[in-house]
């Protein structure tokens, strides 16, 4: 590895650890708008996301999409889609976190990936390795566990994981560039998030200005809260291996939980301790799956490019490294990427299908 290589690494690491550390700590963020409901905070969240990413589009000039997009009715439809359920999404984390149900909501990232698994052998028919059944079995007794430990099942984060795995899966057939994705969604949005706020206004129950500028700021900031992690994430996901960002999106749920249980003081019984146990071992065995498939696939590359001759070249030993990485993004829980190779300011847009054959939002919290 070069210099510039290590520096452009070092780079990518560093905004790895920025968004999925911000995701982490959005908890922290949330019930500062406070005493705005969960609706209205949802509502201010989506106009002014759109308003920054127009703005950012603005400035790139990245327009022409939107023409083809209103000319592909079913792209539009599923465009339409993908802005409801992560309408759903959006709305239920911030109810649940200022609903002091921060460690519910993080158990739905942790088992999102096991989520976006079944929902590829249910709906796209993919074929399991023997281990992801097994962590796919350990999950369904961790909800089971955790179902005996809350009293009841745990709403929120089903919800969760299976509203981003629903997105995901959407997503993927929609098949466009992360803040070209944002824009369009946010648009559809827009109008019933405006709507809501200014029926909201007219019956006195705003609470935009009613608390002084600060408060006011805090509400049109959750534009930049939303956007930003997914221009550090954009900025990763670029310049380090996918493999290693499918290991780094592990750290928002695991700063989630850590937050639930140290900073929001939430209560955590034996039995929660197990379920979570339990989601801890499915995804240490998806996450060992995955790093011996990818190991598995670049010993059979080499051995295939190398057959013909004992020499190989820069470029081949380059491409057996990329196609370790590719493997262990698609066997492992998969990283929240628009694509499989985002542009610089694209974001975690979407969470993927976990098979065998897939790839990595927004989408986080």
């Amino acid at each position: 590895m070069t210099g510039q290589s290590r520096r452009e690494h070092r780079i990518g690491l560093l905004n790895g650890f920025a968004a999925y550390g911000m995701w982490g700590v959005v908890p922290l963020f949330w019930p500062l708008l406070k005493p705005a409901g969960a609706i209205e905070i949802l509502a201010h969240r989506m106009a002014w996301c759109l308003v920054l990413v127009g703005a950012a589009l603005l400035v790139l000039r990245r327009w022409s999409w939107a023409g083809e997009l209103l000319r592909q009715p079913r792209r539009l439809g599923l465009v339409a889609v993908a802005a409801a359920v992560i309408t759903v999404n959006w709305g239920v984390y911030i109810w649940a976190v200022n609903a002091g149900q921060v460690v519910e909501a993080s158990l739905g990232y942790f088992i999102n990936p096991l989520v976006t698994i079944a929902l590829g052998v249910l709906l796209l028919k993919e074929r399991l390795r023997p281990v992801q059944w097994v962590a796919v079995g350990v999950g369904f007794a961790a909800v089971l566990v955790l179902t005996v430990g809350y009293g009841r099942p745990p709403w929120v984060s089903l919800c969760l994981a299976f509203s981003f795995a629903t997105y995901g899966l959407v997503k993927k057939k929609v098949n466009l560039g992360g803040i070209e994705s944002l824009a369009a969604e946010t648009a559809i949005q827009f109008l019933p998030a405006l709507g809501y706020l200014l029926w909201l206004g007219s019956q006195g129950d705003s609470t935009f200005g009613a608390y002084g500028v600060g408060h006011a700021t805090l509400l049109a900031a959750t534009g930049v809260v939303t956007a930003l992690p997914l221009v550090c994430f954009g900025a990763a996901a670029i310049r380090v291996p996918l493999s290693t960002l499918g290991l780094l999106q592990y750290l928002a749920p695991v700063f989630q939980f850590l937050l639930g249980i140290l900073y929001f003081r939430e209560a955590m019984p034996p039995e929660r301790w197990a379920g979570f146990a339990l989601v801890w071992l499915a995804l240490s065995l998806l996450t060992w799956d995955a790093l011996r498939t990818a190991r598995r696939a670049a010993r059979t590359l080499r051995s295939e490019i190398s057959a013909p001759s004992t020499t190989m070249t820069t470029g081949t030993v380059s491409a057996a490294r990329n196609a370790e990485s590719s493997a262990a993004a698609s066997a492992t829980v998969g990283e929240p990427v628009p694509g499989a190779v985002p542009d610089p300011i694209s974001g975690p847009i979407s969470g993927p299908i976990s098979g065998p054959a897939s790839r990595p939002a927004d989408a986080k919290p």
